[in-house]
């Protein structure tokens, strides 16, 4: 299960995305960041936020994906 959360990132902000999929969290929460935040993030942006998060490498395999 993945989960990016906005107050993880210095954000004032109860917003968080948790799901399986790692395309979809990634989307939503780009959207999410762009629509409330005005911060635009790469693709490559929040997958290094997840692997740091995360402090692994579990979601290499789904950064080639998304790529």
């Amino acid at each position: 299960m993945a989960k990016l959360c906005c107050v993880d990132y210095g954000f004032e902000c109860e917003f968080a995305v948790d799901t399986e999929n790692v395309s979809e969290l990634i989307e939503k929460f780009a959207k999410h960041t762009t629509d409330e935040h005005g911060i635009e993030y790469s693709q490559e942006a929040l997958m290094q936020f997840m692997i740091r998060k995360h402090n692994s490498t579990r979601f290499e395999d789904a950064y080639l994906q998304v790529s």
